[in-house]
């Protein structure tokens, strides 16, 4: 049988004290004398009284509670994020509240309305990537600040923290062209995810630049790049009469697919095709050959976007209409790219 829980009413009923008083006491207030205090705490110990932080929150209009919203908590790089994000939270004296979206749109919109509802004192935000519509985002940040990080969008005037995706991609296809590839192919995701568009400029930016020929038959995309369609994308550029040289994928994930692909064909790499992905995942060094790819340093954005959002919420002129704060990369160069002496 559950248990009855317990309120302050009753702790103030039993001592025959006001309910303000027991919570002043509680609290730690100095108008109340120790006695009081101690009388209090003793039998607040002893019917296992928990506060309740939601009541809390609604009579000071702030709970230090701070909701986050990500696609998918069991993505490696989402699990950096949110590993920053508690980090800094905990010593600003925050406690968060994390949900997912699985990328369906009305599920990202019910979670930033519960959000809303739990009295949040601010929203952190990684947005769906099929996100067509900003209206219920647009509302709630009427109401409660708001900070996007990682998967962000312009239509949304926010303080948005990112790495800069498509420099990151040009110095990943600049390495490959300095090690000597000239038909270097991507793996990307269709035009509707922001990050894999901006991967997308950084790589024709940087074969033009090098006077190197854009293929469209090299260019491939789906809809939710992972493994499998890694894996299914290396079979489709393979088949081409002209293969390429190199692949770079937006994603580690599907980089782990190309690499065991290329494998499963003997296809020697780097030697005969190269291979770089993105982000860093845990899984770029346990593959073999060890992947080549940009760092995305994961914990350091969760920590960035937490202190934005604190400071906006605790200093409202803070607020901006909009603010991009950029996180430097880094190419890590591994064996899945390195120059071959021939």
């Amino acid at each position: 049988m559950r248990k009855k829980v317990s309120t302050l009413k009753e702790i103030a009923q039993k001592l025959d004290l006001s309910t303000s008083t027991v919570s002043r006491a509680l609290n730690d207030h100095p108008d109340i004398s120790t006695t009081t205090k101690q009388k209090v705490q003793k039998l607040a110990n002893k019917l296992h009284y928990t506060p309740n932080i939601f009541a809390q929150g609604f009579r000071k209009n702030k709970t230090n509670i701070i909701g986050v919203i990500v696609p998918n908590v069991t993505h490696y790089f989402s699990s950096t994020l949110i590993k920053g994000i508690l980090k800094e939270a905990d010593i600003k004296g925050y406690k968060v509240i994390i949900t997912e979206s699985n990328n369906d749109i009305k599920k990202q919109s019910e979670m930033l309305q519960t959000m809303a509802q739990f009295g949040v004192d601010g929203i952190l935000m990684s947005v769906s990537k099929k996100t067509k519509s900003f209206t219920d985002i647009l509302d709630i940040m009427n109401r409660i600040p708001l900070v996007l990080f990682d998967k962000v969008s312009y239509k949304i005037p926010c303080t948005q923290i990112v790495v800069n995706e498509a420099e990151a991609s040009y110095k990943a296809i600049e390495h490959l062209i300095q090690t000597g590839k000239k038909r270097i192919a991507i793996i990307k995701e269709n035009k509707f995810s922001y990050n894999s568009e901006r991967r997308y400029e950084g790589y024709l930016k940087a074969l033009k630049q090098n006077n190197i020929e854009i293929d469209n038959k090299i260019i491939v995309s789906c809809e939710d790049l992972n493994l499998e369609q890694g894996r299914r994308m290396t079979k489709l550029l393979l088949s081409l009469k002209h293969k390429p040289d190199a692949i770079f994928t937006i994603t580690d994930s599907a980089a782990i697919g190309v690499i065991k692909t290329l494998k499963r064909f003997k296809i020697k790499i780097p030697r005969e095709i190269a291979v770089v992905g993105f982000s860093n995942s845990l899984y770029s060094t346990i593959i073999e050959p060890k992947l080549t790819t940009i760092d995305q340093p994961g914990e350091k954005i969760g920590k960035t976007a937490v202190t934005y959002l604190i400071n906006e919420i605790e200093n409202p002129e803070e607020r901006t209409t909009s603010k991009t704060v950029e996180i430097a990369t880094n190419l890590i160069v591994r064996d899945s790219s390195l120059k071959i002496s021939y």
